[in-house]
């Protein structure tokens, strides 16, 4: 798309810091199903009067993430899509609240229960029970608040 835009100079923003190693020859590779991708993105990089990479660690890659999770959900049959405008918010999601809960009972309910109980919603089919335990893995109980487990970094 930058090509075709004309764009001479590129900042080159990725989350997998093996790429750009490999992309500006400092490591290679021996895996053949990534070698004709890397030929592609270097014959690419000739076309451009400065291309620069920068390494931005997965974690701190949130937009990337969210546009790799929109881009898998659009089917569309042309596969040209219209810009997406990006608005910054004031307040994290997590401060804005539901009008109107069903049943009366908050979001986390059945999760809730179910980590104090380990019982299942009554008529739960499978699906259900499964999706609930899944979901129960990243949560904890301490008294009566529900925390969210966070991933644990060791180094």
């Amino acid at each position: 798309m930058a090509v075709n835009m004309n764009v001479k100079e590129l900042l080159f923003i990725e989350d997998s810091d093996l790429l750009i190693q490999q992309v500006q020859g400092e490591w290679t590779t021996k895996n053949v199903k990534i070698l004709p991708h890397l030929y592609c993105v270097k014959e690419l990089c000739k076309k451009f009067t400065k291309i620069e990479f920068k390494h931005i660690p997965m974690i701190h890659n949130e937009f990337a993430d969210a546009f790799a999770t929109l881009s898998s959900m659009i089917h569309h049959p042309d596969k040209k899509i219209d810009p997406i405008d990006i608005e910054v918010q004031d307040h994290h999601a997590y401060c804005f609240h539901v009008d109107e809960e069903p049943d009366n009972r908050p979001w986390y309910y059945d999760n809730k229960r179910f980590l104090e109980t380990r019982v299942y919603p009554e008529n739960a089919t499978n699906g259900q029970k499964r999706a609930l335990r899944r979901l129960a893995n990243h949560f904890f109980l301490n008294r009566e608040f529900l925390y969210r487990r966070t991933q644990t970094w060791v180094c």
